[in-house]
């Protein structure tokens, strides 16, 4: 495994000005920094296998005791603390031949100009070691760790390593932009939408024209539809988009980018209950998981328009349970809201009303409520909105 490892690093640093020189992409590269930073990595392990040193890599450390919340930036932010995974320590040894196996296939994609999906990653990476029965990843549990290790250890996006996973969420509205050379107009594309995928990056997408005035992220795709079949967007000339519940990275990068780039407001409607308030703590915050790219996926000036505990009818409610109750607690406590005495006054007030409630339940009063009534008196009454 050790002479295997050292191999894989020296042939990542010799191949990677071959194959920049030889590659013809199809489609746009992603930035050059992170291949370059995966040909420096393997460069510093030979050299300390030349000099006799156990190689190391230091991988800072993804949990919540190594995050805390940057009150000046608004953002959940990963602190300095990493722990030192080597070669030659024989609980770590696997782990670092992994890390090295999947910084190969990254290198190996950056220099033919192509994309892998998390679960075509595992499957490159998977084979049996010489001379044992052992497997290099028993199943993908293991592998997507070490994507994510690798992604902080060099300071890249999984994106930017050419990785890439499935499409989930769509975007309707004024707004032209380019996707791999092809110009697309998110205001001609039916009932469907745009599919949003999963690298979402400017060497991707470009913007070009945006008749937009806001964007206006929904929780689910059956809210969505909703507002599309009432061409909500049209009226009110927004960026309509959802994300399936937990918005997937695709999602949050590209909410960032039009938020930062196009200067569009954010604006959410999420379910009343805990969930839906995590959810917007992520896109506005980030996320304990992956601090790290909160820098590259928080939009702290989002804002959420509902649904609000205040003001329900409990026709169509759903009883909290112990579990929404215990995350209601958490939730409370969070830097970033304990602080807020409106979104205290929110979150206690879901907990005595006893119940929670999606935004579909909304549709109890007429079809069309929610669209016509419920979301344009929110945005005529910013009172109402929370930060």
């Amino acid at each position: 495994m050790r002479r295997d490892t050292i191999r894989m690093a020296k042939k990542m640093e010799s191949d990677s000005s071959a194959s920049a020189a030889t590659a013809a992409p199809r489609r746009p590269r992603r930035p050059a920094d992170a291949a370059a930073k995966i040909v420096e990595m393997a460069g510093q392990m030979v050299k300390y296998a030349r000099k006799g040193v156990d190689p190391y890599l230091d991988i800072p450390v993804r949990a919540l005791s190594n995050v805390s919340f940057d009150e000046k930036k608004r953002i959940i932010e990963m602190g300095d603390a990493t722990q030192k995974r080597s070669l030659f320590n024989l609980g770590q040894a696997k782990k670092f031949m992994q890390s090295m196996l999947i910084a190969s296939f990254c290198n190996e994609l950056a220099g033919a100009g192509k994309t892998a999906s998390i679960r075509q990653v595992y499957y490159r990476a998977k084979h049996t070691i010489a001379g044992t029965n052992e497997k290099t990843f028993n199943d993908q549990s293991e592998s997507d760790p070490i994507i994510e290790d690798l992604e902080v250890a060099l300071d890249a996006l999984r994106e930017e390593l050419h990785i890439y996973a499935s499409n989930r969420g769509s975007m309707v509205g004024p707004l032209v932009f380019v996707d791999s050379g092809d110009t697309i107009d998110a205001a001609r594309l039916g009932s469907g939408g745009y599919s949003i995928p999963s690298i979402v990056e400017p060497d991707v997408i470009q913007f070009k024209k945006c008749g937009a005035k806001f964007v206006l992220h929904v929780e689910k795709d059956t809210v969505w539809r909703r507002f599309v079949e009432d061409k909500f967007w049209v009226k009110y000339k927004c960026i309509l988009m959802h994300g399936q519940g937990q918005p997937p990275r695709g999602v949050r990068r590209l909410l960032h980018r039009l938020h930062n780039e196009l200067h569009l407001p954010v604006y959410t409607l999420l379910d009343n209950d805990p969930w839906g308030y995590y959810i917007y703590s992520v896109i506005k915050q980030g996320s304990i998981n992956l601090a790290y790219e909160s820098r590259r996926m928080a939009v702290p000036d989002a804002k959420f328009l509902g649904v609000s505990s205040f003001g329900l009818k409990d026709d169509v409610k759903i009883t909290l349970d112990k579990t929404d109750i215990s995350r209601a607690k958490q939730i409370m406590k969070y830097p970033w809201f304990k602080d807020k005495r409106p979104w205290q006054r929110e979150v206690q007030k879901m907990l005595s009303n006893g119940f929670k409630m999606e935004v579909e339940a909304l549709i109890n009063k007429h079809l069309t409520y929610l669209t016509e009534e419920y979301l344009p008196m929110k945005l005529k009454d910013r009172k109402q909105w929370l930060d």
